[in-house]
């Protein structure tokens, strides 16, 4: 199949379920104005951004740590692509599927030559801002299904009504999943 052009990639972001339309809500405009490194550079921060709530409201909703340390020990952890994934493993309880990891594997490729300085064709950046869009749709599906939020999308409510630990156990939790507070 053939890469889409403009036209083609803005009908695959509006097909998007409408919470998934909104998080990458500059999308649109930065696509139809600018060379396509500024709308993968964009998509892949609000990707690191969803990835880091996903860690963020796992700890929070499924193993009830005070907000305000899981917020410190999120903010303080210094991701990488394999540590999130071990850390979305152990903290949903589940290694996230192989389809939704090679869907964005090698958009990931694409980005970092980009931002790395390297050449690239446009049919590249097309093909990784479409894989983008598709891993925000199948990873908020496998993300809702475990854990009953949409990092795609708004997590106003995420938490529910429960009680969160006191922050004693909280640090202890935190710890044992591979996160730290100051």
């Amino acid at each position: 199949m053939a890469t889409p052009r403009t036209r083609g990639i803005l009908n695959r972001y509006n097909a998007l379920p409408d919470e998934t339309k909104k998080y990458f809500e500059h999308f649109p405009k930065l696509a139809e104005e600018f060379p396509w490194d500024v709308s993968i550079s964009y998509l892949f921060s609000l990707v690191e951004l969803a990835q880091n709530m996903t860690i963020y409201c796992g700890v929070v909703k499924l193993h009830r740590v005070n907000s305000d340390l899981a917020r410190t020990a999120v903010d303080d952890h210094h991701m990488t692509r394999g540590g999130f994934k071990d850390l979305y493993a152990t903290i949903l309880g589940k290694s996230l599927k192989k389809n939704v990891v090679d869907k964005i594997a090698e958009a990931e490729n694409v980005r970092d030559r980009i931002l790395h300085g390297k050449k690239v064709s446009e049919a590249d950046k097309r093909k990784a801002i479409v894989d983008v869009l598709e891993y925000a749709k199948m990873f908020n599906a496998e993300v809702s299904h475990i854990a009953g939020f949409k990092p795609f999308g708004s997590l106003k409510g995420f938490k529910g009504r429960a009680q969160p630990l006191d922050k004693s156990t909280s640090r202890w939790v935190l710890k044992g999943v591979g996160l730290t507070t100051g």
